[in-house]
């Protein structure tokens, strides 16, 4: 077959870089294809193309990787787009979090909806829209761009109405709640059947089979009976218990982007559990993505000695963008969740919304099958979120700081703990220390500033979260490097494992 060229944007993330490209790799009609990777981190780019470089040496293929900080230089021609891009980095990313906390809002994440989601967004969506045009202008004419970055369905949204790009956004949390759900039933993965429908990190699996029995309405049994879930996944059995369905995303992710369960600091801990991050930590996200860059930085000469990832058709993850590439590629149909423009997949969901549904792929494209309704519950808890993304997508594009404000009091975590006075006070705060990635507010800025510099200002608190662990020093993690491995992986982006 003939070759085509896949470019990888923020190729500096650790190992999902390596990941997806092992992924990709193990396709038997993809060993000889063209690979560029780029991202403005020239250190963490070299480290990594060093490192799957040494991968593809060592399975005897013949790819270079094209490495390079020029962006336009790695998109030239390409035909596929990978994007895992984090703009701001930690720094950013810590405000995100450490900001709304003065004001009572406590995160577990804070890349998806939220304080933190929603200012993620705006820095995410001005990048995103460069990069958009940079593959309208050099990119193959019928480029694809898959979008790992979060927040996804914001990212997604901009991309596909003023982007003039055909993206798809991917995120492997159906998988991950699927391997729940077969657990909890003492089932294989394999042996369940799912149907699982509405926006990315609020997927709801609307029908589960078993050998065509429908157990839909047994998973709260089974869940309240598991050993660990019963512990770990409160919220998110809470939340199946009142509303019918299991949720795709993370008791942590879950908590976040209602109104019930982090408002009232003293019950926070009746709701989450400390024995890993994602179920419900204060800033476990920015916790363990600060270890695992220290890490990676101080570790790296011994992944380089470590074995190298093996191009193996059994070892491929559950990522769906390697599959997606092959189906279109070669033909062979994969079944998968994408995140589209809905355009009456999901009927009670509105059509510029991006959800996440089923759909598969093959030579003719990607087909997404009509949902219908989702149930009234779950389909009310979207619409609310969906508001929230439809405003902070049009305020990051137009650089509207009032439509900001707006979807500030629209997000249920905020509007719960907070009054308009505090809201309007909290998005300048943001807004200021964000300022060198945030180019469409300037004058927003601007104003803030003077606001904040004249007062009178509205109290705020020193306070750490109901639930904020310290970050570990290197010194703590080499005393277990396997787990340090593991945590740096998972710190590569906002994304969860699939297989647990």
């Amino acid at each position: 077959m003939s070759s085509f060229k896949i470019a990888f944007i923020g190729a500096g993330s650790i190992g999902f870089t390596r990941g997806l490209l092992r992924d990709l790799l193990a396709v038997p009609e993809f060993q000889s294809i063209d690979v560029a990777f780029t991202d403005i981190n020239a250190h963490n780019l070299s480290m990594v193309t060093e490192l799957c470089q040494r991968d593809i040496n060592e399975n005897g293929l013949s790819i270079r990787i094209q490495s390079t900080t020029d962006r336009r230089e790695a998109l030239k021609d390409a035909k596929y787009i990978i994007c895992t891009i984090r703009v701001g980095g930690l720094e950013a990313f810590a405000t995100d979090v450490d900001i709304p906390l003065k004001y009572g809002v406590d995160q577990c994440v804070g890349d998806t909806l939220s304080a933190g989601g929603i200012m993620y967004g705006q820095r995410g969506i001005a990048e995103m829209l460069n990069i958009c045009q940079d593959i309208r202008e050099v990119a193959a004419s019928d480029a694809l761009l898959l979008n790992y970055a979060n927040p996804m369905a914001m990212m997604t949204w901009a991309c596909n109405k003023y982007g003039g790009v055909r993206t798809v956004g991917l995120c492997h949390g159906v998988q991950g709640g699927h391997w729940q759900i077969a657990e909890a039933f003492g089932l294989k993965q394999e042996e369940v059947d799912i149907i699982c429908a509405g926006i990315n990190h609020q997927t709801w699996y609307i029908q589960i089979k078993h050998n065509g029995e429908d157990l839909t309405g047994k998973l709260l049994e089974a869940f309240e009976a598991h050993p660990d879930f019963s512990r770990t996944e409160k919220v998110r059995i809470d939340m199946l218990r009142r509303f019918g369905y299991y949720s795709t995303e993370s008791n942590g992710h879950l908590s976040e982007y209602v109104p019930w369960y982090r408002k009232r600091p003293e019950e926070i801990m009746d709701w989450i559990d400390l024995g890993y991050w994602i179920n419900g930590e204060t800033g476990g996200y920015l916790r363990v993505c600060t270890e695992g860059r220290n890490w990676f930085e101080t570790d790296f000469p011994n992944w380089m000695k470590d074995p190298a990832n093996e191009f193996k058709s059994e070892l491929r993850s559950h990522e769906h963008g390697s599959y997606i590439i092959e189906g279109l590629e070669t033909g062979r149909v994969y079944r998968g969740h994408f995140n589209v423009e809905n355009k009456g997949v999901i009927a009670n969901l509105p059509n510029d919304a991006i959800i996440e549904a089923p759909g598969y792929v093959d030579r003719n494209g990607i087909s997404m099958p009509t949902v219908g309704d989702l149930p009234l519950g779950p389909a009310a808890v979207c619409n609310v979120s969906i508001s929230v993304q439809r405003l902070a997508v049009e305020a990051a594009v137009h650089g509207d700081d009032k439509l900001l404000r707006q979807a500030f009091m629209m997000d249920p975590l905020v509007g719960a703990v907070c009054n308009p006075k505090e809201i309007w006070q909290m998005v300048d705060e943001m807004l200021v220390a964000q300022e060198q990635w945030l180019p469409q507010y300037t004058e927003a800025i601007a104003a803030a500033k003077k606001r904040l510099e004249e007062g009178p200002l509205l109290p705020t608190r020193d306070y750490a979260g109901a639930a904020r662990l310290k970050v570990k020093t290197v010194e703590e993690m080499q005393q277990d490097r396997d787990a340090a491995n593991k945590n740096a992986g998972e710190s590569d982006k906002g994304k969860e494992r699939a297989n647990v």
